[in-house]
């Protein structure tokens, strides 16, 4: 059967697919352009209705509910910035009014308060006295909010012990760290799984004993807020 189209008709037919396909090109490229800046939430639907248009597929690709939502990510735990540390021991250490009584350094374990046992302890004793158990106290109370673990290491000259019911360097060193960790517990509320206590005895020593100061620079415990790194390696 011959058509009955005009002849112009007939040789204009190829003008609608192919301002189909012009339209659909500028479509894609807009969408292309809509999404060059990268969010998934939105990339996602747009590679959906587009898969579905190339297929042919007439369903309608999923709505989103709203804008998409920036969602934060997991919050990681790390150890609270050792300079707020530090700070805060400084101001304990002043209300206390023993400034250059007790040392605040900083090394690569961390923070590092030291407490002189000329400051902290009788000789031969591991019972705190009272000015020094008021401070601990109170740092017990700055070192509660944060996450850094502590570490409090006895420390002693290379005298043998010389009274208070200790058999050697050993037991006077780790009873005076244990009696630090006991009121960092007892009267500040620090969480015991955050502590711990090292006696070192005379084989940790600052400075060489070589007079009766240098001794004296030798016996004492040593507080250490743990950096992230050192808190890392000691549970290693």
């Amino acid at each position: 059967m011959r058509s009955t189209l005009p002849r112009a008709a007939s040789t204009d037919r190829w003008i609608l697919p192919y301002a189909d396909l012009v339209t659909l090109l500028l479509a894609f490229f807009v969408t292309l352009y809509a999404v060059s800046r990268v969010d998934l939430d939105r990339f996602e639907p747009a590679s959906t209705a587009l898969q579905a248009a190339f297929d042919g597929n007439s369903r309608q690709a999923p709505a989103t509910a709203g804008p998409p939502r920036l969602v934060s990510p997991p919050r990681v735990v790390a150890g609270t910035p050792l300079d707020a540390i530090q700070q805060r021991l400084e101001g304990a250490i002043a209300l206390a009014g023993l400034e250059g009584r007790v040392g605040l350094v900083r090394d690569e374990r961390g923070v590092v308060l030291t407490l002189p046992e000329s400051a902290a302890f009788d000789s031969g004793r591991a019972d705190l006295t009272g000015r020094t158990a008021a401070l601990l106290a109170d740092v017990g109370r700055e070192l509660r909010p944060i996450d850094n673990d502590v570490r409090v290491e006895g420390h002693t000259d290379d005298q043998p012990v010389a009274g208070g019911g200790y058999r050697s360097n050993w037991d006077l060193s780790t009873a005076r760290a244990s009696a630090v960790v006991a009121l960092f517990i007892e009267r500040a509320g620090v969480q015991p799984t955050r502590l711990s206590a090292a006696g070192y005895g005379e084989f940790h020593p600052r400075v060489p004993n070589t007079s009766a100061e240098s001794r004296a620079l030798n016996r004492r415990v040593d507080i250490v807020i743990l950096s992230s790194k050192a808190r890392e390696v000691s549970r290693d």
